[in-house]
């Protein structure tokens, strides 16, 4: 069963073997979480990703899938790249979600990883409702079939820490 863990702090300090970032379907790099981890991991990680566009990924990265490259200068051994959807009054776009999740931890046991580290997908410039994701985030993370043996959940805001210690 997977430990999880709340941290309150930069997800690119964490020394684990992967960390989440939450990107956009360019891979190229944008604000928030992404900008963070191609800034701090540095070119090593946009190259990485220039090379998954030119192969596989020509049109970007789907939304609810997830990809991995190397951290460059992170503290960790790996990027797991997912896209998260944007939050819809209207769409229920919930499972979207949950698969950047599941997708996450899957590519993590395909890379070997024990430990990962997940910022608060979707809940950022995305807009969605931090307290509603934070309990997709635990319930899929909990549900999981994975190797993975601690999920860090790593919170910039007080206000996102505080909605995963209720989901939790």
């Amino acid at each position: 069963m997977v430990e999880l863990v709340l941290v309150q702090g930069d997800i690119t300090e964490q020394a684990v073997d992967a960390v989440v970032n939450a990107a956009n379907s360019s891979l190229l790099g944008g604000g928030g979480v992404d900008g963070a981890i191609h800034r701090k991991g540095g070119p090593a990680i946009l190259a990485a990703c220039r090379d998954l566009r030119a192969s596989h990924y020509g049109k970007g990265l789907p939304t609810g899938k997830a990809v991995a490259t190397p951290a460059g200068n992170l503290p960790a051994r790996w990027v797991i790249h997912t896209v998260g959807p944007v939050w819809s009054p209207q769409d229920d776009r919930s499972a979207l979600l949950a698969s950047c999740y599941r997708e996450s931890l899957r590519v993590a046991d395909e890379l070997g990883a024990r430990t990962v580290a997940f910022p608060a997908i979707s809940t950022g410039i995305y807009g969605w409702p931090l307290d509603d994701g934070a309990r997709v985030a635990i319930e899929t993370v909990r549900a999981a079939d994975t190797a993975v043996r601690e999920v860090r959940f790593v919170l910039f805001s007080p206000d996102a820490y505080k909605a995963f210690t209720a989901a939790i």
